[in-house]
């Protein structure tokens, strides 16, 4: 009995190992997220009667002086701000006759009846509050700590390797990656590790010279820090500390702030290039995971040390925004395809089309979810 417990409740247990970080984290996360849309909907003047941490029955809450409920909900897997004329936590609109239930104040402060641009607004500053929070983390971390940089040189070619097919020898120096500047070694393996099976463009500087080569990066088995078995694309060169001359480098809080903003794009980019190549089938089923691989993550991560479990805050955070600006309803990205339209058409979209396209959307998310709810318990 005394090992189940401690299995449970010790620092490496389940509970406090586990459970508690990943909780920690998702609940950052969401706040932030759901935390947007409360305060541009408040700018924007849209009622908002309640802000939820969590699905499901509520577990602690309070009102404050504007009438908004805000409360700690049973299931803590997610949030929901409700607006003034919200029939449910998924905003869907309302019909005509949930509509004639409000009163006059309500209607004229609800959701539904704002201008185009004001619900658009509202929807999208979710997942925009999601990308400022990485920012953010990135530029601390960035201005507290600096970053470590190497010389783009290569030290050693891989032999049979798809760099030492295609000409790379030791002492070249990268320039550019398929018409990317190169200042870094870094920069290259961002590059190459989302590219397996792609041709490159590598410009290299040999003898004073620039010579173009062209590369496939192969897929390679790595362990990441938080112990992740992932598959990367590589070309096969090595850097060293002679060659590659490491310093660490550091920012300005102006400096750290614009090295946060392109971070996140760097992020933002390769996630979107990681699901054009999912979708095509060119990227490992087992890459995707829900909230079981989160947990997991959260966890070591928060072995690791406080500074880990922000950067995975900030990692999850772009993740749950970008996600979010998916064009299938009942994400935000739905919503705002809706909102285009309407603001092109000059009328809201046909309320039965609207509803069929939602169910479908709804659908799709369902499967998405129970997918990778399946890649975490049994299918990796």
């Amino acid at each position: 009995m005394t090992d189940f417990l401690t299995s449970i409740f010790s620092t490496d247990g389940v509970l406090i190992g586990t459970i508690a970080p990943f909780l920690l984290v998702l609940t950052i996360v969401v706040f932030v997220h759901e935390m947007g849309h409360y305060l541009v909907g408040r700018w924007c003047g849209i009622g908002v009667k309640a802000f939820s941490i969590g699905f499901g029955p509520e577990l602690l809450g309070f009102n404050d002086r504007h009438g908004t409920r805000w409360k700690l909900s049973a299931i803590p897997l997610g949030g929901y701000v409700k607006f003034v004329g919200d029939m449910n936590a998924t905003s869907t609109p309302p019909d005509q006759e949930e509509l004639e239930t409000l009163t006059p104040e309500e209607q004229r402060v609800a959701f539904h009846t704002q201008p185009v641009w004001k619900r658009a607004l509202t929807v999208f500053a979710g997942p925009a509050f999601n990308f400022l929070l990485t920012i953010a983390v990135f530029a601390v971390m960035f201005g507290t700590y600096g970053r470590y940089v190497t010389e783009p040189m290569v030290a050693e070619v891989r032999a049979e390797s798809p760099a030492a097919v295609a000409g790379f020898q030791p002492g070249d120096r990268f320039v550019s990656v398929d018409g990317t500047q190169i200042d870094t070694f870094a920069d290259v393996q961002r590059i190459v590790s989302g590219r397996a099976g792609d041709e490159i463009t590598f410009v290299m500087m040999r003898d004073g010279e620039e010579v173009t080569l062209v590369a496939t990066p192969e897929l390679m088995e790595q362990t990441d820090a938080l112990g992740n078995v992932v598959r990367v694309g590589i070309i096969g060169v090595v850097n060293n500390e002679e060659l590659g001359q490491p310093r660490l480098i550091e920012y300005s809080p102006g400096q750290a702030l614009v090295e946060g903003i392109s971070e996140t794009g760097h992020i933002i980019a390769r996630t979107g290039q990681f699901l054009k190549r999912f979708v095509a089938g060119r990227e490992d089923r087992c890459q995707l995971g829900g909230p079981v691989r989160i947990a997991e993550m959260s966890g070591k991560a928060a072995a690791l040390g406080f500074e880990w479990l922000v950067q995975l805050v900030a990692l999850l955070s772009v993740g749950i925004g970008f996600l979010n600006l998916l064009p299938i309803p009942p994400l935000d990205g739905g919503h705002l395809v809706f909102y285009g339209i309407e603001a092109a058409i000059r009328r809201p979209v046909p309320e039965r089309l609207m509803e069929g396209v939602y169910r479908v959307g709804l659908l799709l998310v369902l499967a998405f979810m129970v997918f990778v709810f399946w890649n975490d318990i049994f299918g990796c």
